[in-house]
């Protein structure tokens, strides 16, 4: 099902992370809605979906959100290229599942500054910088614009660690704070931007199917009052509703999509 936002037409939207799980997601959902969108990523150009590949309205960046230097050069190409930034998304995060569960399982008592240092590199300051730079260029369109920020209802609870526990390895104490960070960074810019027209939201999603292991799912969905997890579409339409003018008036709140998980 698609959700249409006609008001969306030929608005320039930067999403960061845009080749990952849910980065892809929105990708598609404002291509759909006739959206140039530029895709901030530090993968590799072939990470594309073909879906993606010569179509007119979609540009790909390679870049690390994390490098300020490097962040304001491509954003100076990028206004040269399209004059305004109407909606920022910031997705981009790591991975956070251990390459090796057996030397590394996250656990508070062994997580280390690095893994630490990496994780809020990405998660928190790429956000901060994002939105300071791509904000500042909204700051210069009359209209204003949104910035729609990735959290997690991890941001809104804390993890279950006894789920996690059973598959040998911890969520890792970073995604919380990253998680709780973007939301208190959310309502900072709300305020501080208002008077330019500029909204910023979070949403804070719960879990997606994505080929996880279905013991793992099982007790995850035991969590959730709606007893499954959640589909794309349903996180796609909140963003299109957020960057779109149907939300006017809202700003500085995070919209929690997780099937009840975080009021039972």
């Amino acid at each position: 099902m698609k959700n249409s936002f006609k008001d969306l037409e030929n608005k320039n939207v930067v999403i960061t992370g845009g080749l990952g799980f849910l980065g892809k997601q929105f990708v598609k959902s404002f291509v759909d809605n006739k959206s140039n969108v530029i895709i901030l990523d530090i993968k590799s150009k072939n990470k594309i979906p073909k879906e993606f590949i010569n179509i007119n309205n979609v540009s790909y960046y390679k870049c690390n959100i994390s490098k300020e230097k490097e962040l304001i050069k491509l954003s100076k190409k990028i206004n040269r290229k399209f004059k305004n930034i109407d909606v920022l998304i910031n997705g981009a995060s790591n991975d956070y599942v251990p390459k090796n569960k057996l030397k590394n399982n996250f656990s508070l008592e062994t997580f280390n500054t690095s893994d630490w240092d990496k994780d809020i590199q990405v998660g928190l300051k790429g956000v901060f910088l994002s939105t300071k730079i791509f904000g500042s260029l909204m700051k210069k369109n009359p209209k204003g614009g949104s910035i729609i920020n990735i959290s997690s209802d991890l941001g809104i609870i804390s993890p279950d660690q006894r789920i996690y526990k059973k598959l040998n390895f911890f969520k890792p104490i970073s995604y919380s704070a990253i998680k709780h960070g973007i939301i208190g960074l959310t309502k900072y810019t709300a305020t501080y931007w208002a008077k330019y027209k500029i909204r910023c939201n979070a949403i804070a999603p719960g879990g997606m199917y994505n080929n996880q292991n279905k013991n793992f799912l099982k007790e995850v969905e035991k969590l959730i009052p709606m007893n499954r997890l959640g589909k794309p579409n349903e996180y796609n339409s909140i963003v299109l509703f957020l960057a779109s003018e149907g939300s006017s008036y809202i700003t500085g709140s995070t919209v929690v999509i997780d099937g009840g998980r975080t009021v039972w």
